[in-house]
């Protein structure tokens, strides 16, 4: 199964962020962008891409623990940045170190249960709202997200999801996401499923 772990924004605050990402859209050369859907609109803690499926209930429980240990915190949408010539994202505003935190523990469950994991690279808090191929310009549009501050809402959850990438070929095919586990944050956690 490919994997990560994430916190995923509330439906009223992807819909805020939709509103903007709408407008976007219209933006000369946005056509030229692979825009992601809402339905997959994150923020990626720990890839772990392809984890065997014997290792992911020893996953599951540390991630319990993860986020058993962290407490709930406050989270917005706010801003725009972009990696290079290749994602353009919206950023997090709020309490950003206990989001690094919970990364962290993120990371270090998958290394316990035994998940191989990357490089450790320092966690930069991103939604990616567009990809290019092509190397758009996203001048126009970090201009446009300068201002976006999307209302601030309590993360409560630690998702581990599963990710299938496209496989028909078909332009604009979107990966899909599901469920393969959450955890409430700060407090015991009932079960390591979904």
């Amino acid at each position: 199964m490919r994997l990560f772990a994430a916190v995923l924004p509330p439906d009223d605050v992807a819909g805020e962020l939709g509103s903007v990402v709408d407008g976007l859209r219209r933006l000369p050369g946005a056509d030229r962008l692979r825009w992601t859907g809402r339905a997959g609109w994150h923020f990626t803690l720990a890839f772990y891409g392809e984890v065997e499926d014997g290792l992911v209930p020893a996953l599951g429980e540390r991630l319990a623990r993860a986020a058993h240990r962290t407490a709930p915190f406050p989270l917005a949408l706010r801003g725009g940045g972009h990696f290079g010539d290749r994602a353009l994202w919206t950023g997090a505003a709020g309490d950003v170190r206990t989001l690094r935190l919970l990364a962290e523990r993120a990371e270090a469950a998958a290394r316990k249960a035994g998940v191989a994991t990357e490089e450790h690279r320092r966690y930069r808090p991103h939604l990616t709202v567009a990809r290019s191929r092509d190397g758009v310009g996203f001048a126009s549009y970090l201009t446009a997200l300068e201002n976006f501050a999307g209302r601030e809402w309590t993360v409560g959850e630690l998702h581990l999801v599963r990710s299938s990438l496209p496989r028909s070929g078909v332009p604009g095919e979107q990966p899909r996401y599901e469920s393969a586990g959450r955890w409430p944050l700060g407090r015991v956690a009932e079960g390591t499923g979904a």
